[in-house]
């Protein structure tokens, strides 16, 4: 069985070694630095990655990534590269339901950063390991949106969420759909069709999980 996440998590460790500990991201005030900072301590440090949901941790969790951003870059990598062996997310089945979707968006974080950047070919199973997330993840962030949202992935399927009336119309490929609902709208190669008004709300929403 193929391991999306395991390959997502070596090819952004490639990624971050080739360009370098100062590549920008699309994440305010993130150099690829932070963006591995953060990966690493969301594996390794359980007393820190509280604070990247919850904001009463937020101070300790801001003091942990940065002080593991300021290590050596290259090892920094290394940890990310290979995960700790006591974490239950290292297990194959967990290893693809916590970090497909965070490895994805990162991965992508740095490269639509970078110049001339384009969508990535995925293969027909990654994109369908990316659509199975979509539904739960689009119920979770879109579930008040004043609208009758239906999400459309060409090939996969559709969804359905919000708080009904008139119909929004979201359409694209699953990585794009994922890459929209972690609030990278702008970044996002997708579809909208609607009323202006819910269309441009949508766009400018605060998603994410």
């Amino acid at each position: 069985m193929p391991r999306y996440a395991e390959s997502e998590r070596r090819s952004l460790a490639d990624l971050l070694l080739a360009l370098g500990p100062d590549a920008p991201t699309i994440i305010p005030d993130w150099a690829a630095r932070d963006l591995v900072a953060h990966l690493v301590i969301r594996e390794r440090r359980p007393d820190a990655a509280a604070g990247i949901l919850l904001r009463p941790f937020r101070t300790h969790t801001d003091r942990v990534q940065a002080a593991t951003a300021a290590k050596p870059y290259p090892g920094v990598v290394d940890l990310f590269r290979s995960p700790p062996r006591w974490s239950p997310m290292t297990l194959p089945p967990m290893d693809e339901l916590a970090n497909l979707t965070e490895f994805f968006v990162h991965h992508e974080d740095l490269r639509r950063a970078q110049p001339g950047w384009q969508p990535r070919e995925l293969s027909e199973g990654h994109r369908a390991a990316l659509w199975r997330r979509v539904p739960a993840l689009a119920r979770m962030v879109l579930r008040r949106f004043p609208a009758a949202l239906l999400i459309q992935a060409p090939d996969h399927g559709e969804a359905s969420v919000g708080a009904g009336g008139d119909q929004v119309r979201l359409v694209g490929a699953p990585g794009e759909l994922t890459m929209f609902l972690f609030g990278r709208q702008r970044v996002a190669r997708v579809q909208l069709v609607g009323p202006p008004a819910l269309t441009d709300r949508l766009r400018t929403a605060r998603l994410g999980v």
